[in-house]
């Protein structure tokens, strides 16, 4: 967690054991290995399972079976190259722009909802035609969020931990965005910005109680969400027992299993998959990781579960490294993107299992989809941004604050207060 908005006194031992904390963390090479080769890992294996998962329906709709990899590849590129540029940039640049970030977000939201203007498909109208691909606008909104909130939280930061107007004031924003991702609907991507919201308040010290109240407030409006819409409401009960029907409402997640079954051990080899050819709906975007478990088995289920897992402790320590910095802007930020992608992750995992109600969130860094892949490889990029500010302090800018924020007990810095505008 944070540290608290009031700065506690610090012990001579303390202070030195932090010190030599940050000097250990300065070390080593520019950015997080550990992040980036899980990142690295996860896109490669990602556009060969979509290679694989997509090659029977290319066939079918385009008479062209690598029709999907090459164009994942070309997202791959895009991802990569806006990676590299985000990395050059300063994070205060980012603080500073939080605000506008998250209108541009509101702006998409309700473009998508424009007749004419957003695209519709299966029901959802969730996309915005920009030629070389359609840009689904819950994603870069979820990031614009973290961004927004990160900066948030370093200028309210007390009143956030000591006040209840800190606490409601981004709740405010974030029901608005909410409900206009139900008006698409969205119902996952509003489940994730959310929870990875609420996870950030909580590190940031906001007070138990009004945690806890607002979580029972989001677990009852999902609820009535739940039981109010019809379809919902058939999503909920297929997951529940997906064989009650399996040739409608349930299978796409018979469908699933049986694809998790077929893989047994060690999979039935790459490119050997029954499932994604005439049965799986979905299977190179929703349903990737059913394919991968069809194909690599149990063995490659755990090897992806390793890799995200390894990339969201390495978010953690990137975080906790520039907490003890100071650097808090950065921590809050690090801490966002390693919350967004485990949980969207474990969503995407648990539904393909059949372990979680059926959602349309695709698995970041491996499912195809343009708007997935860019905005998630722009995370990664921010993420060692972050570490990278932390081990050489010299490549940022001072806080954009009025006054200097608290160094978390190490020097003269920690008695300067704290930022309150």
């Amino acid at each position: 967690m944070l540290t608290p908005c009031i700065e506690p006194k610090v012990s001579g031992s303390q202070r030195a054991e932090r010190r030599q904390a940050l000097n250990a963390a300065t070390l080593g090479p520019w950015v997080d290995p550990l992040a980036l080769g899980a990142a690295v890992c996860l896109l490669a294996l990602g556009l060969v399972m979509v290679g694989s998962a997509s090659i029977g329906i290319a066939e079918r709709q385009f008479g062209e079976p690598f029709y999907y990899l090459l164009r994942q590849g070309v997202y791959v590129a895009l991802g990569v190259a806006m990676a590299l540029i985000v990395l050059q940039a300063r994070l205060v640049y980012w603080e500073k722009t939080g605000v506008l970030l998250l209108a541009l977000g509101l702006v998409l939201l309700v473009a998508v909802l424009i007749p004419g203007v957003g695209r519709a498909v299966n029901g959802a109208a969730r996309w915005l035609p920009l030629g070389l691909f359609n840009l689904q606008a819950s994603e870069p909104v979820k990031l614009f969020v973290i961004v927004y909130l990160a900066g948030y939280l370093v200028r309210h930061g007390e009143e956030v931990c000591t006040q209840l107007s800190g606490f409601l004031k981004p709740m405010a924003i974030l029901c608005l965005v909410a409900t206009l991702l139900l008006l698409e609907p969205d119902f996952g991507a509003s489940a994730v910005i959310m929870a990875t919201a609420l996870g950030m308040l909580f590190l940031a010290g906001v007070r138990l109680w009004q945690f806890g109240a607002l979580l029972g407030l989001v677990a009852v409006a999902a609820a009535l969400l739940a039981v109010s819409s019809p379809y919902r409401m058939q999503r909920l009960t297929t997951f529940l027992d997906p064989w009650a029907d399996p040739y409608a409402s349930g299978f796409q997640l018979t469908q699933a299993l049986i694809a998790f079954g077929r893989g047994e051990w060690l999979g039935v080899g790459l490119g050997g998959s029954v499932q994604k050819l005439f049965y799986l709906p979905e299977a190179h975007t929703d349903f990737l990781f059913a394919v991968l478990g069809e194909e690599l088995g149990l063995v490659g289920c755990v090897i992806v579960i390793g890799l995200f897992a390894l990339l969201v402790w390495r978010a953690f320590v990137i975080g906790y490294r520039a907490e003890l910095s100071g650097h808090r802007y950065g921590s809050f930020l690090a801490y966002g993107i390693g919350l967004w992608i485990g949980l969207q992750a474990f969503i995407n995992m648990g539904v393909n299992m059949g372990s979680l109600p059926t959602k349309g969130l695709t698995l970041p860094l491996m499912s195809y989809g343009g708007s997935s892949i860019i905005i998630m490889c722009v995370a990664v990029a921010l993420l060692l941004r972050v570490d990278y500010e932390t081990r050489y302090p010299r490549g940022r800018v001072a806080q954009s604050s009025k006054r200097p924020l608290p160094l978390a007990g190490a020097g003269a810095a920690a008695k300067r207060g704290i930022n309150r505008w």
